[in-house]
């Protein structure tokens, strides 16, 4: 006899942005909340990829707005790999990256989410004022600063 099985739906393919330093940990602190999808990482450190084994890691160079040919060059790679990853859900802690991966991904209909770093306690980063254009939601780790610039306070990673 032949049984009918339900097929199991796919789990959620999710892009986590951060570039290196503090970044890249507050990302890392989000990793319980990414349990469950089919999670690859994107960021400028080459050795972050054991940390986050067996996940894929994809590289991307490493940029701000003083660096406009690294910036556009970071552009065109974030560009290929949410193009290759084709994500549901584009994450980002920061910096000029995760706000570039954001509104790539938005392009092709992913949900997006930027989380601005704990060490911004007065504004939000000049990423996270771009984010807010862009993102589906912008987090700050501060109340004040989130209530000051209209982003959401859910509470703080570290």
């Amino acid at each position: 006899m032949q049984t009918l099985q339900t097929p199991r739906p796919t789990p959620r393919r999710v892009l986590a942005v951060a570039s290196g330093g503090g970044h890249w940990v507050q990302l890392m602190r989000l990793r319980p909340a990414f349990e469950g999808t089919e999670i690859h990482y994107a960021t400028v450190d080459r050795s972050a990829a054991p940390m986050v084994a067996p996940a894929p890691v994809h590289l991307y160079p490493d940029a701000n707005k003083d660096t406009k040919l690294r910036l556009v060059m970071a552009a065109i790679r974030l560009a290929i790999i949410v193009l290759r990853v084709r994500p549901h859900v584009v994450v980002s802690t920061g910096a000029a990256g995760g706000y570039l991966a954001i509104r790539i991904a938005r392009l092709l209909g992913a949900r997006t989410m930027f989380l601005d770093s704990i060490a911004n306690t007065r504004e939000l980063s000049v990423s996270a004022r771009l984010a807010q254009r862009a993102a589906d939601l912008v987090l700050s780790q501060w109340p004040a600063v989130a209530q000051a610039h209209g982003a959401e306070y859910r509470g703080a990673v570290l």
